[in-house]
Order: structure tokens, then C-alpha cells, then sequence
């Protein structure tokens, strides 16, 4: 997923976002109000796949910031990760069309668990293992095995897999990718996604990724599980 984190604490924003990129994720983050409707409401919101949201910024109110978007038509899901723990506040969050509340501080699987959640709602995907030949891929549980060994994949191999596997047998573009697996801050190598596509070809068989010269990859179709 690519996420926009909105957190002003430094400490927590860099740990936060170590944390949710180690899981594969690319993140984004912003530090106040307005880079983060910048980024994601006057910007382009389709870029996110979630915001991971404070409601105590140094320069307006996350929760302002959440009704903007909704009064927008933005729909992008939004998990609120505050210190504000009263009833009344989860109350007001969700009223105000957030998907989704944690009080801090924040565990990171925790939090992984409830963005793969989100997710699952957004994809309609409760079920299913994409399974191509031998290989079955399970982006609810982000496991994959193939036959009956678990294949072991780094945090980037996984991101591009789980990412093709959103829509087997649909084209997803090198820079389709690129937006998926990296955030603004990080540096990216010009053959970085053939290299992840290789590693993946090697592991799980040259038939799971197909190459569409000239447009990108995709995923093999496949039955579902």
C-alpha cells in the first residue's frame, strides 16, 4: 500500500514509518495540516491507499482536515492514530469519516493489521489465496507458498507481488510500481523493479509474471482459493 502518514512528533513519525516500511509499504510523510492537504486533498488522493492521521497538528485540526476531504468527495480510507482516547473523540473521528481509530501509543503490528484490514474492505478481498499453478499468494495473511513450502520474499518483493495480485491478469505499468513500493524520500535504482521481478521469477517460477513489453507486468491468471 502506499501511505500518506500525517504525525508532527518526529520521533514517532520516524519510527512509524521505519516501521510500515519494513512491512513493504511506501509512506509519505507530512508533519502539519497543510502539507498534508497538499499532498493528499488539493493533490492527487488517488495516490493513497490509506492516511494514517493526527489529530493534534502544530498548525489546525486533524479532524478539520478529514471533513475537508470528505466534503471533497475524497475517499480515501483513513485510520486516526491520536493520543486522544475518550469516547467522545472516537465518536467524533469516525462520525467525521474516519475508517478506522487508534489511541497511542501505537503498536506497529497492531497497526499493520488494521491497514491490511482496511484493505481487505476497500479490495472486497475477504477471501482468497491468488493461486497460478503451484504458487498461492494470500494478501490477507501477506504469506506465500509454493506447493507446500513457504517462500521467503523481502519486504519489496512482497510489496510488487502484492500489488500485481491486486488484479491478476491486469497490466501494471513500471511506474504503477514505482508509486507502490517507494516514497518521496527514498532513492530509487533506474533497474530497481526488473531486479525485484527477477528475484521473484526465480522463486516462484518464470510463469507466475508475465512481461507485457512496452506496458509492464502482470500476474499470470489464475484460479482463486
Amino acid at each position: 500500500m502506499r501511505l500518506l502518514l500525517v504525525e508532527d512528533d518526529t520521533m514517532l513519525g520516524s519510527a512509524l514509518r521505519a516501521g510500515l516500511r519494513q512491512d513493504g509499504h511506501a509512506v509519505d510523510w507530512v508533519r502539519s495540516a497543510d502539507e498534508a492537504n497538499t499532498a493528499w486533498i488539493v493533490g492527487k488522493p488517488a495516490t493513497y491507499d490509506a492516511v494514517v492521521l493526527d489529530l493534534g497538528l502544530p498548525d489546525g485540526s486533524g479532524l478539520d482536515l478529514l471533513r475537508r476531504a470528505r466534503q471533497r468527495r475524497v475517499a480515501t480510507p483513513v485510520l486516526i492514530a491520536t493520543a486522544r482516547d475518550r469516547i467522545a473523540d472516537r465518536i467524533a473521528g469516525l462520525d467525521a469519516g474516519a475508517d478506522d481509530y487508534m489511541v497511542k501509543p501505537i503498536d506497529l503490528d497492531e497497526l499493520a493489521a488494521r491497514l491490511r484490514a482496511i484493505e481487505r474492505r476497500v479490495t472486497g478481498r475477504a477471501e482468497a489465496a491468488v493461486i497460478i499453478d503451484d504458487v498461492a499468494i494470500d494478501p490477507t495473511t501477506r504469506s506465500v507458498k509454493r506447493g507446500s513450502e513457504w517462500v521467503d520474499l523481502t519486504a519489496r518483493e512482497l510489496a510488487v507481488l502484492l500489488a500485481l495480485a491486486k488484479r491478476p491478469g491486469v497490466t501494471c505499468s513500471r511506474e504503477q510500481l514505482i508509486e507502490a513500493l517507494y516514497g518521496w524520500e527514498e532513492s530509487i535504482d533506474s533497474n530497481a523493479i526488473d531486479v525485484h521481478i527477477h528475484h521473484l521469477r526465480r522463486k516462484l517460477g518464470s510463469s507466475v509474471i508475465e512481461t507485457q513489453r512496452g506496458l509492464g507486468w502482470r500476474l499470470a491468471t489464475g484460479g482463486r482459493g
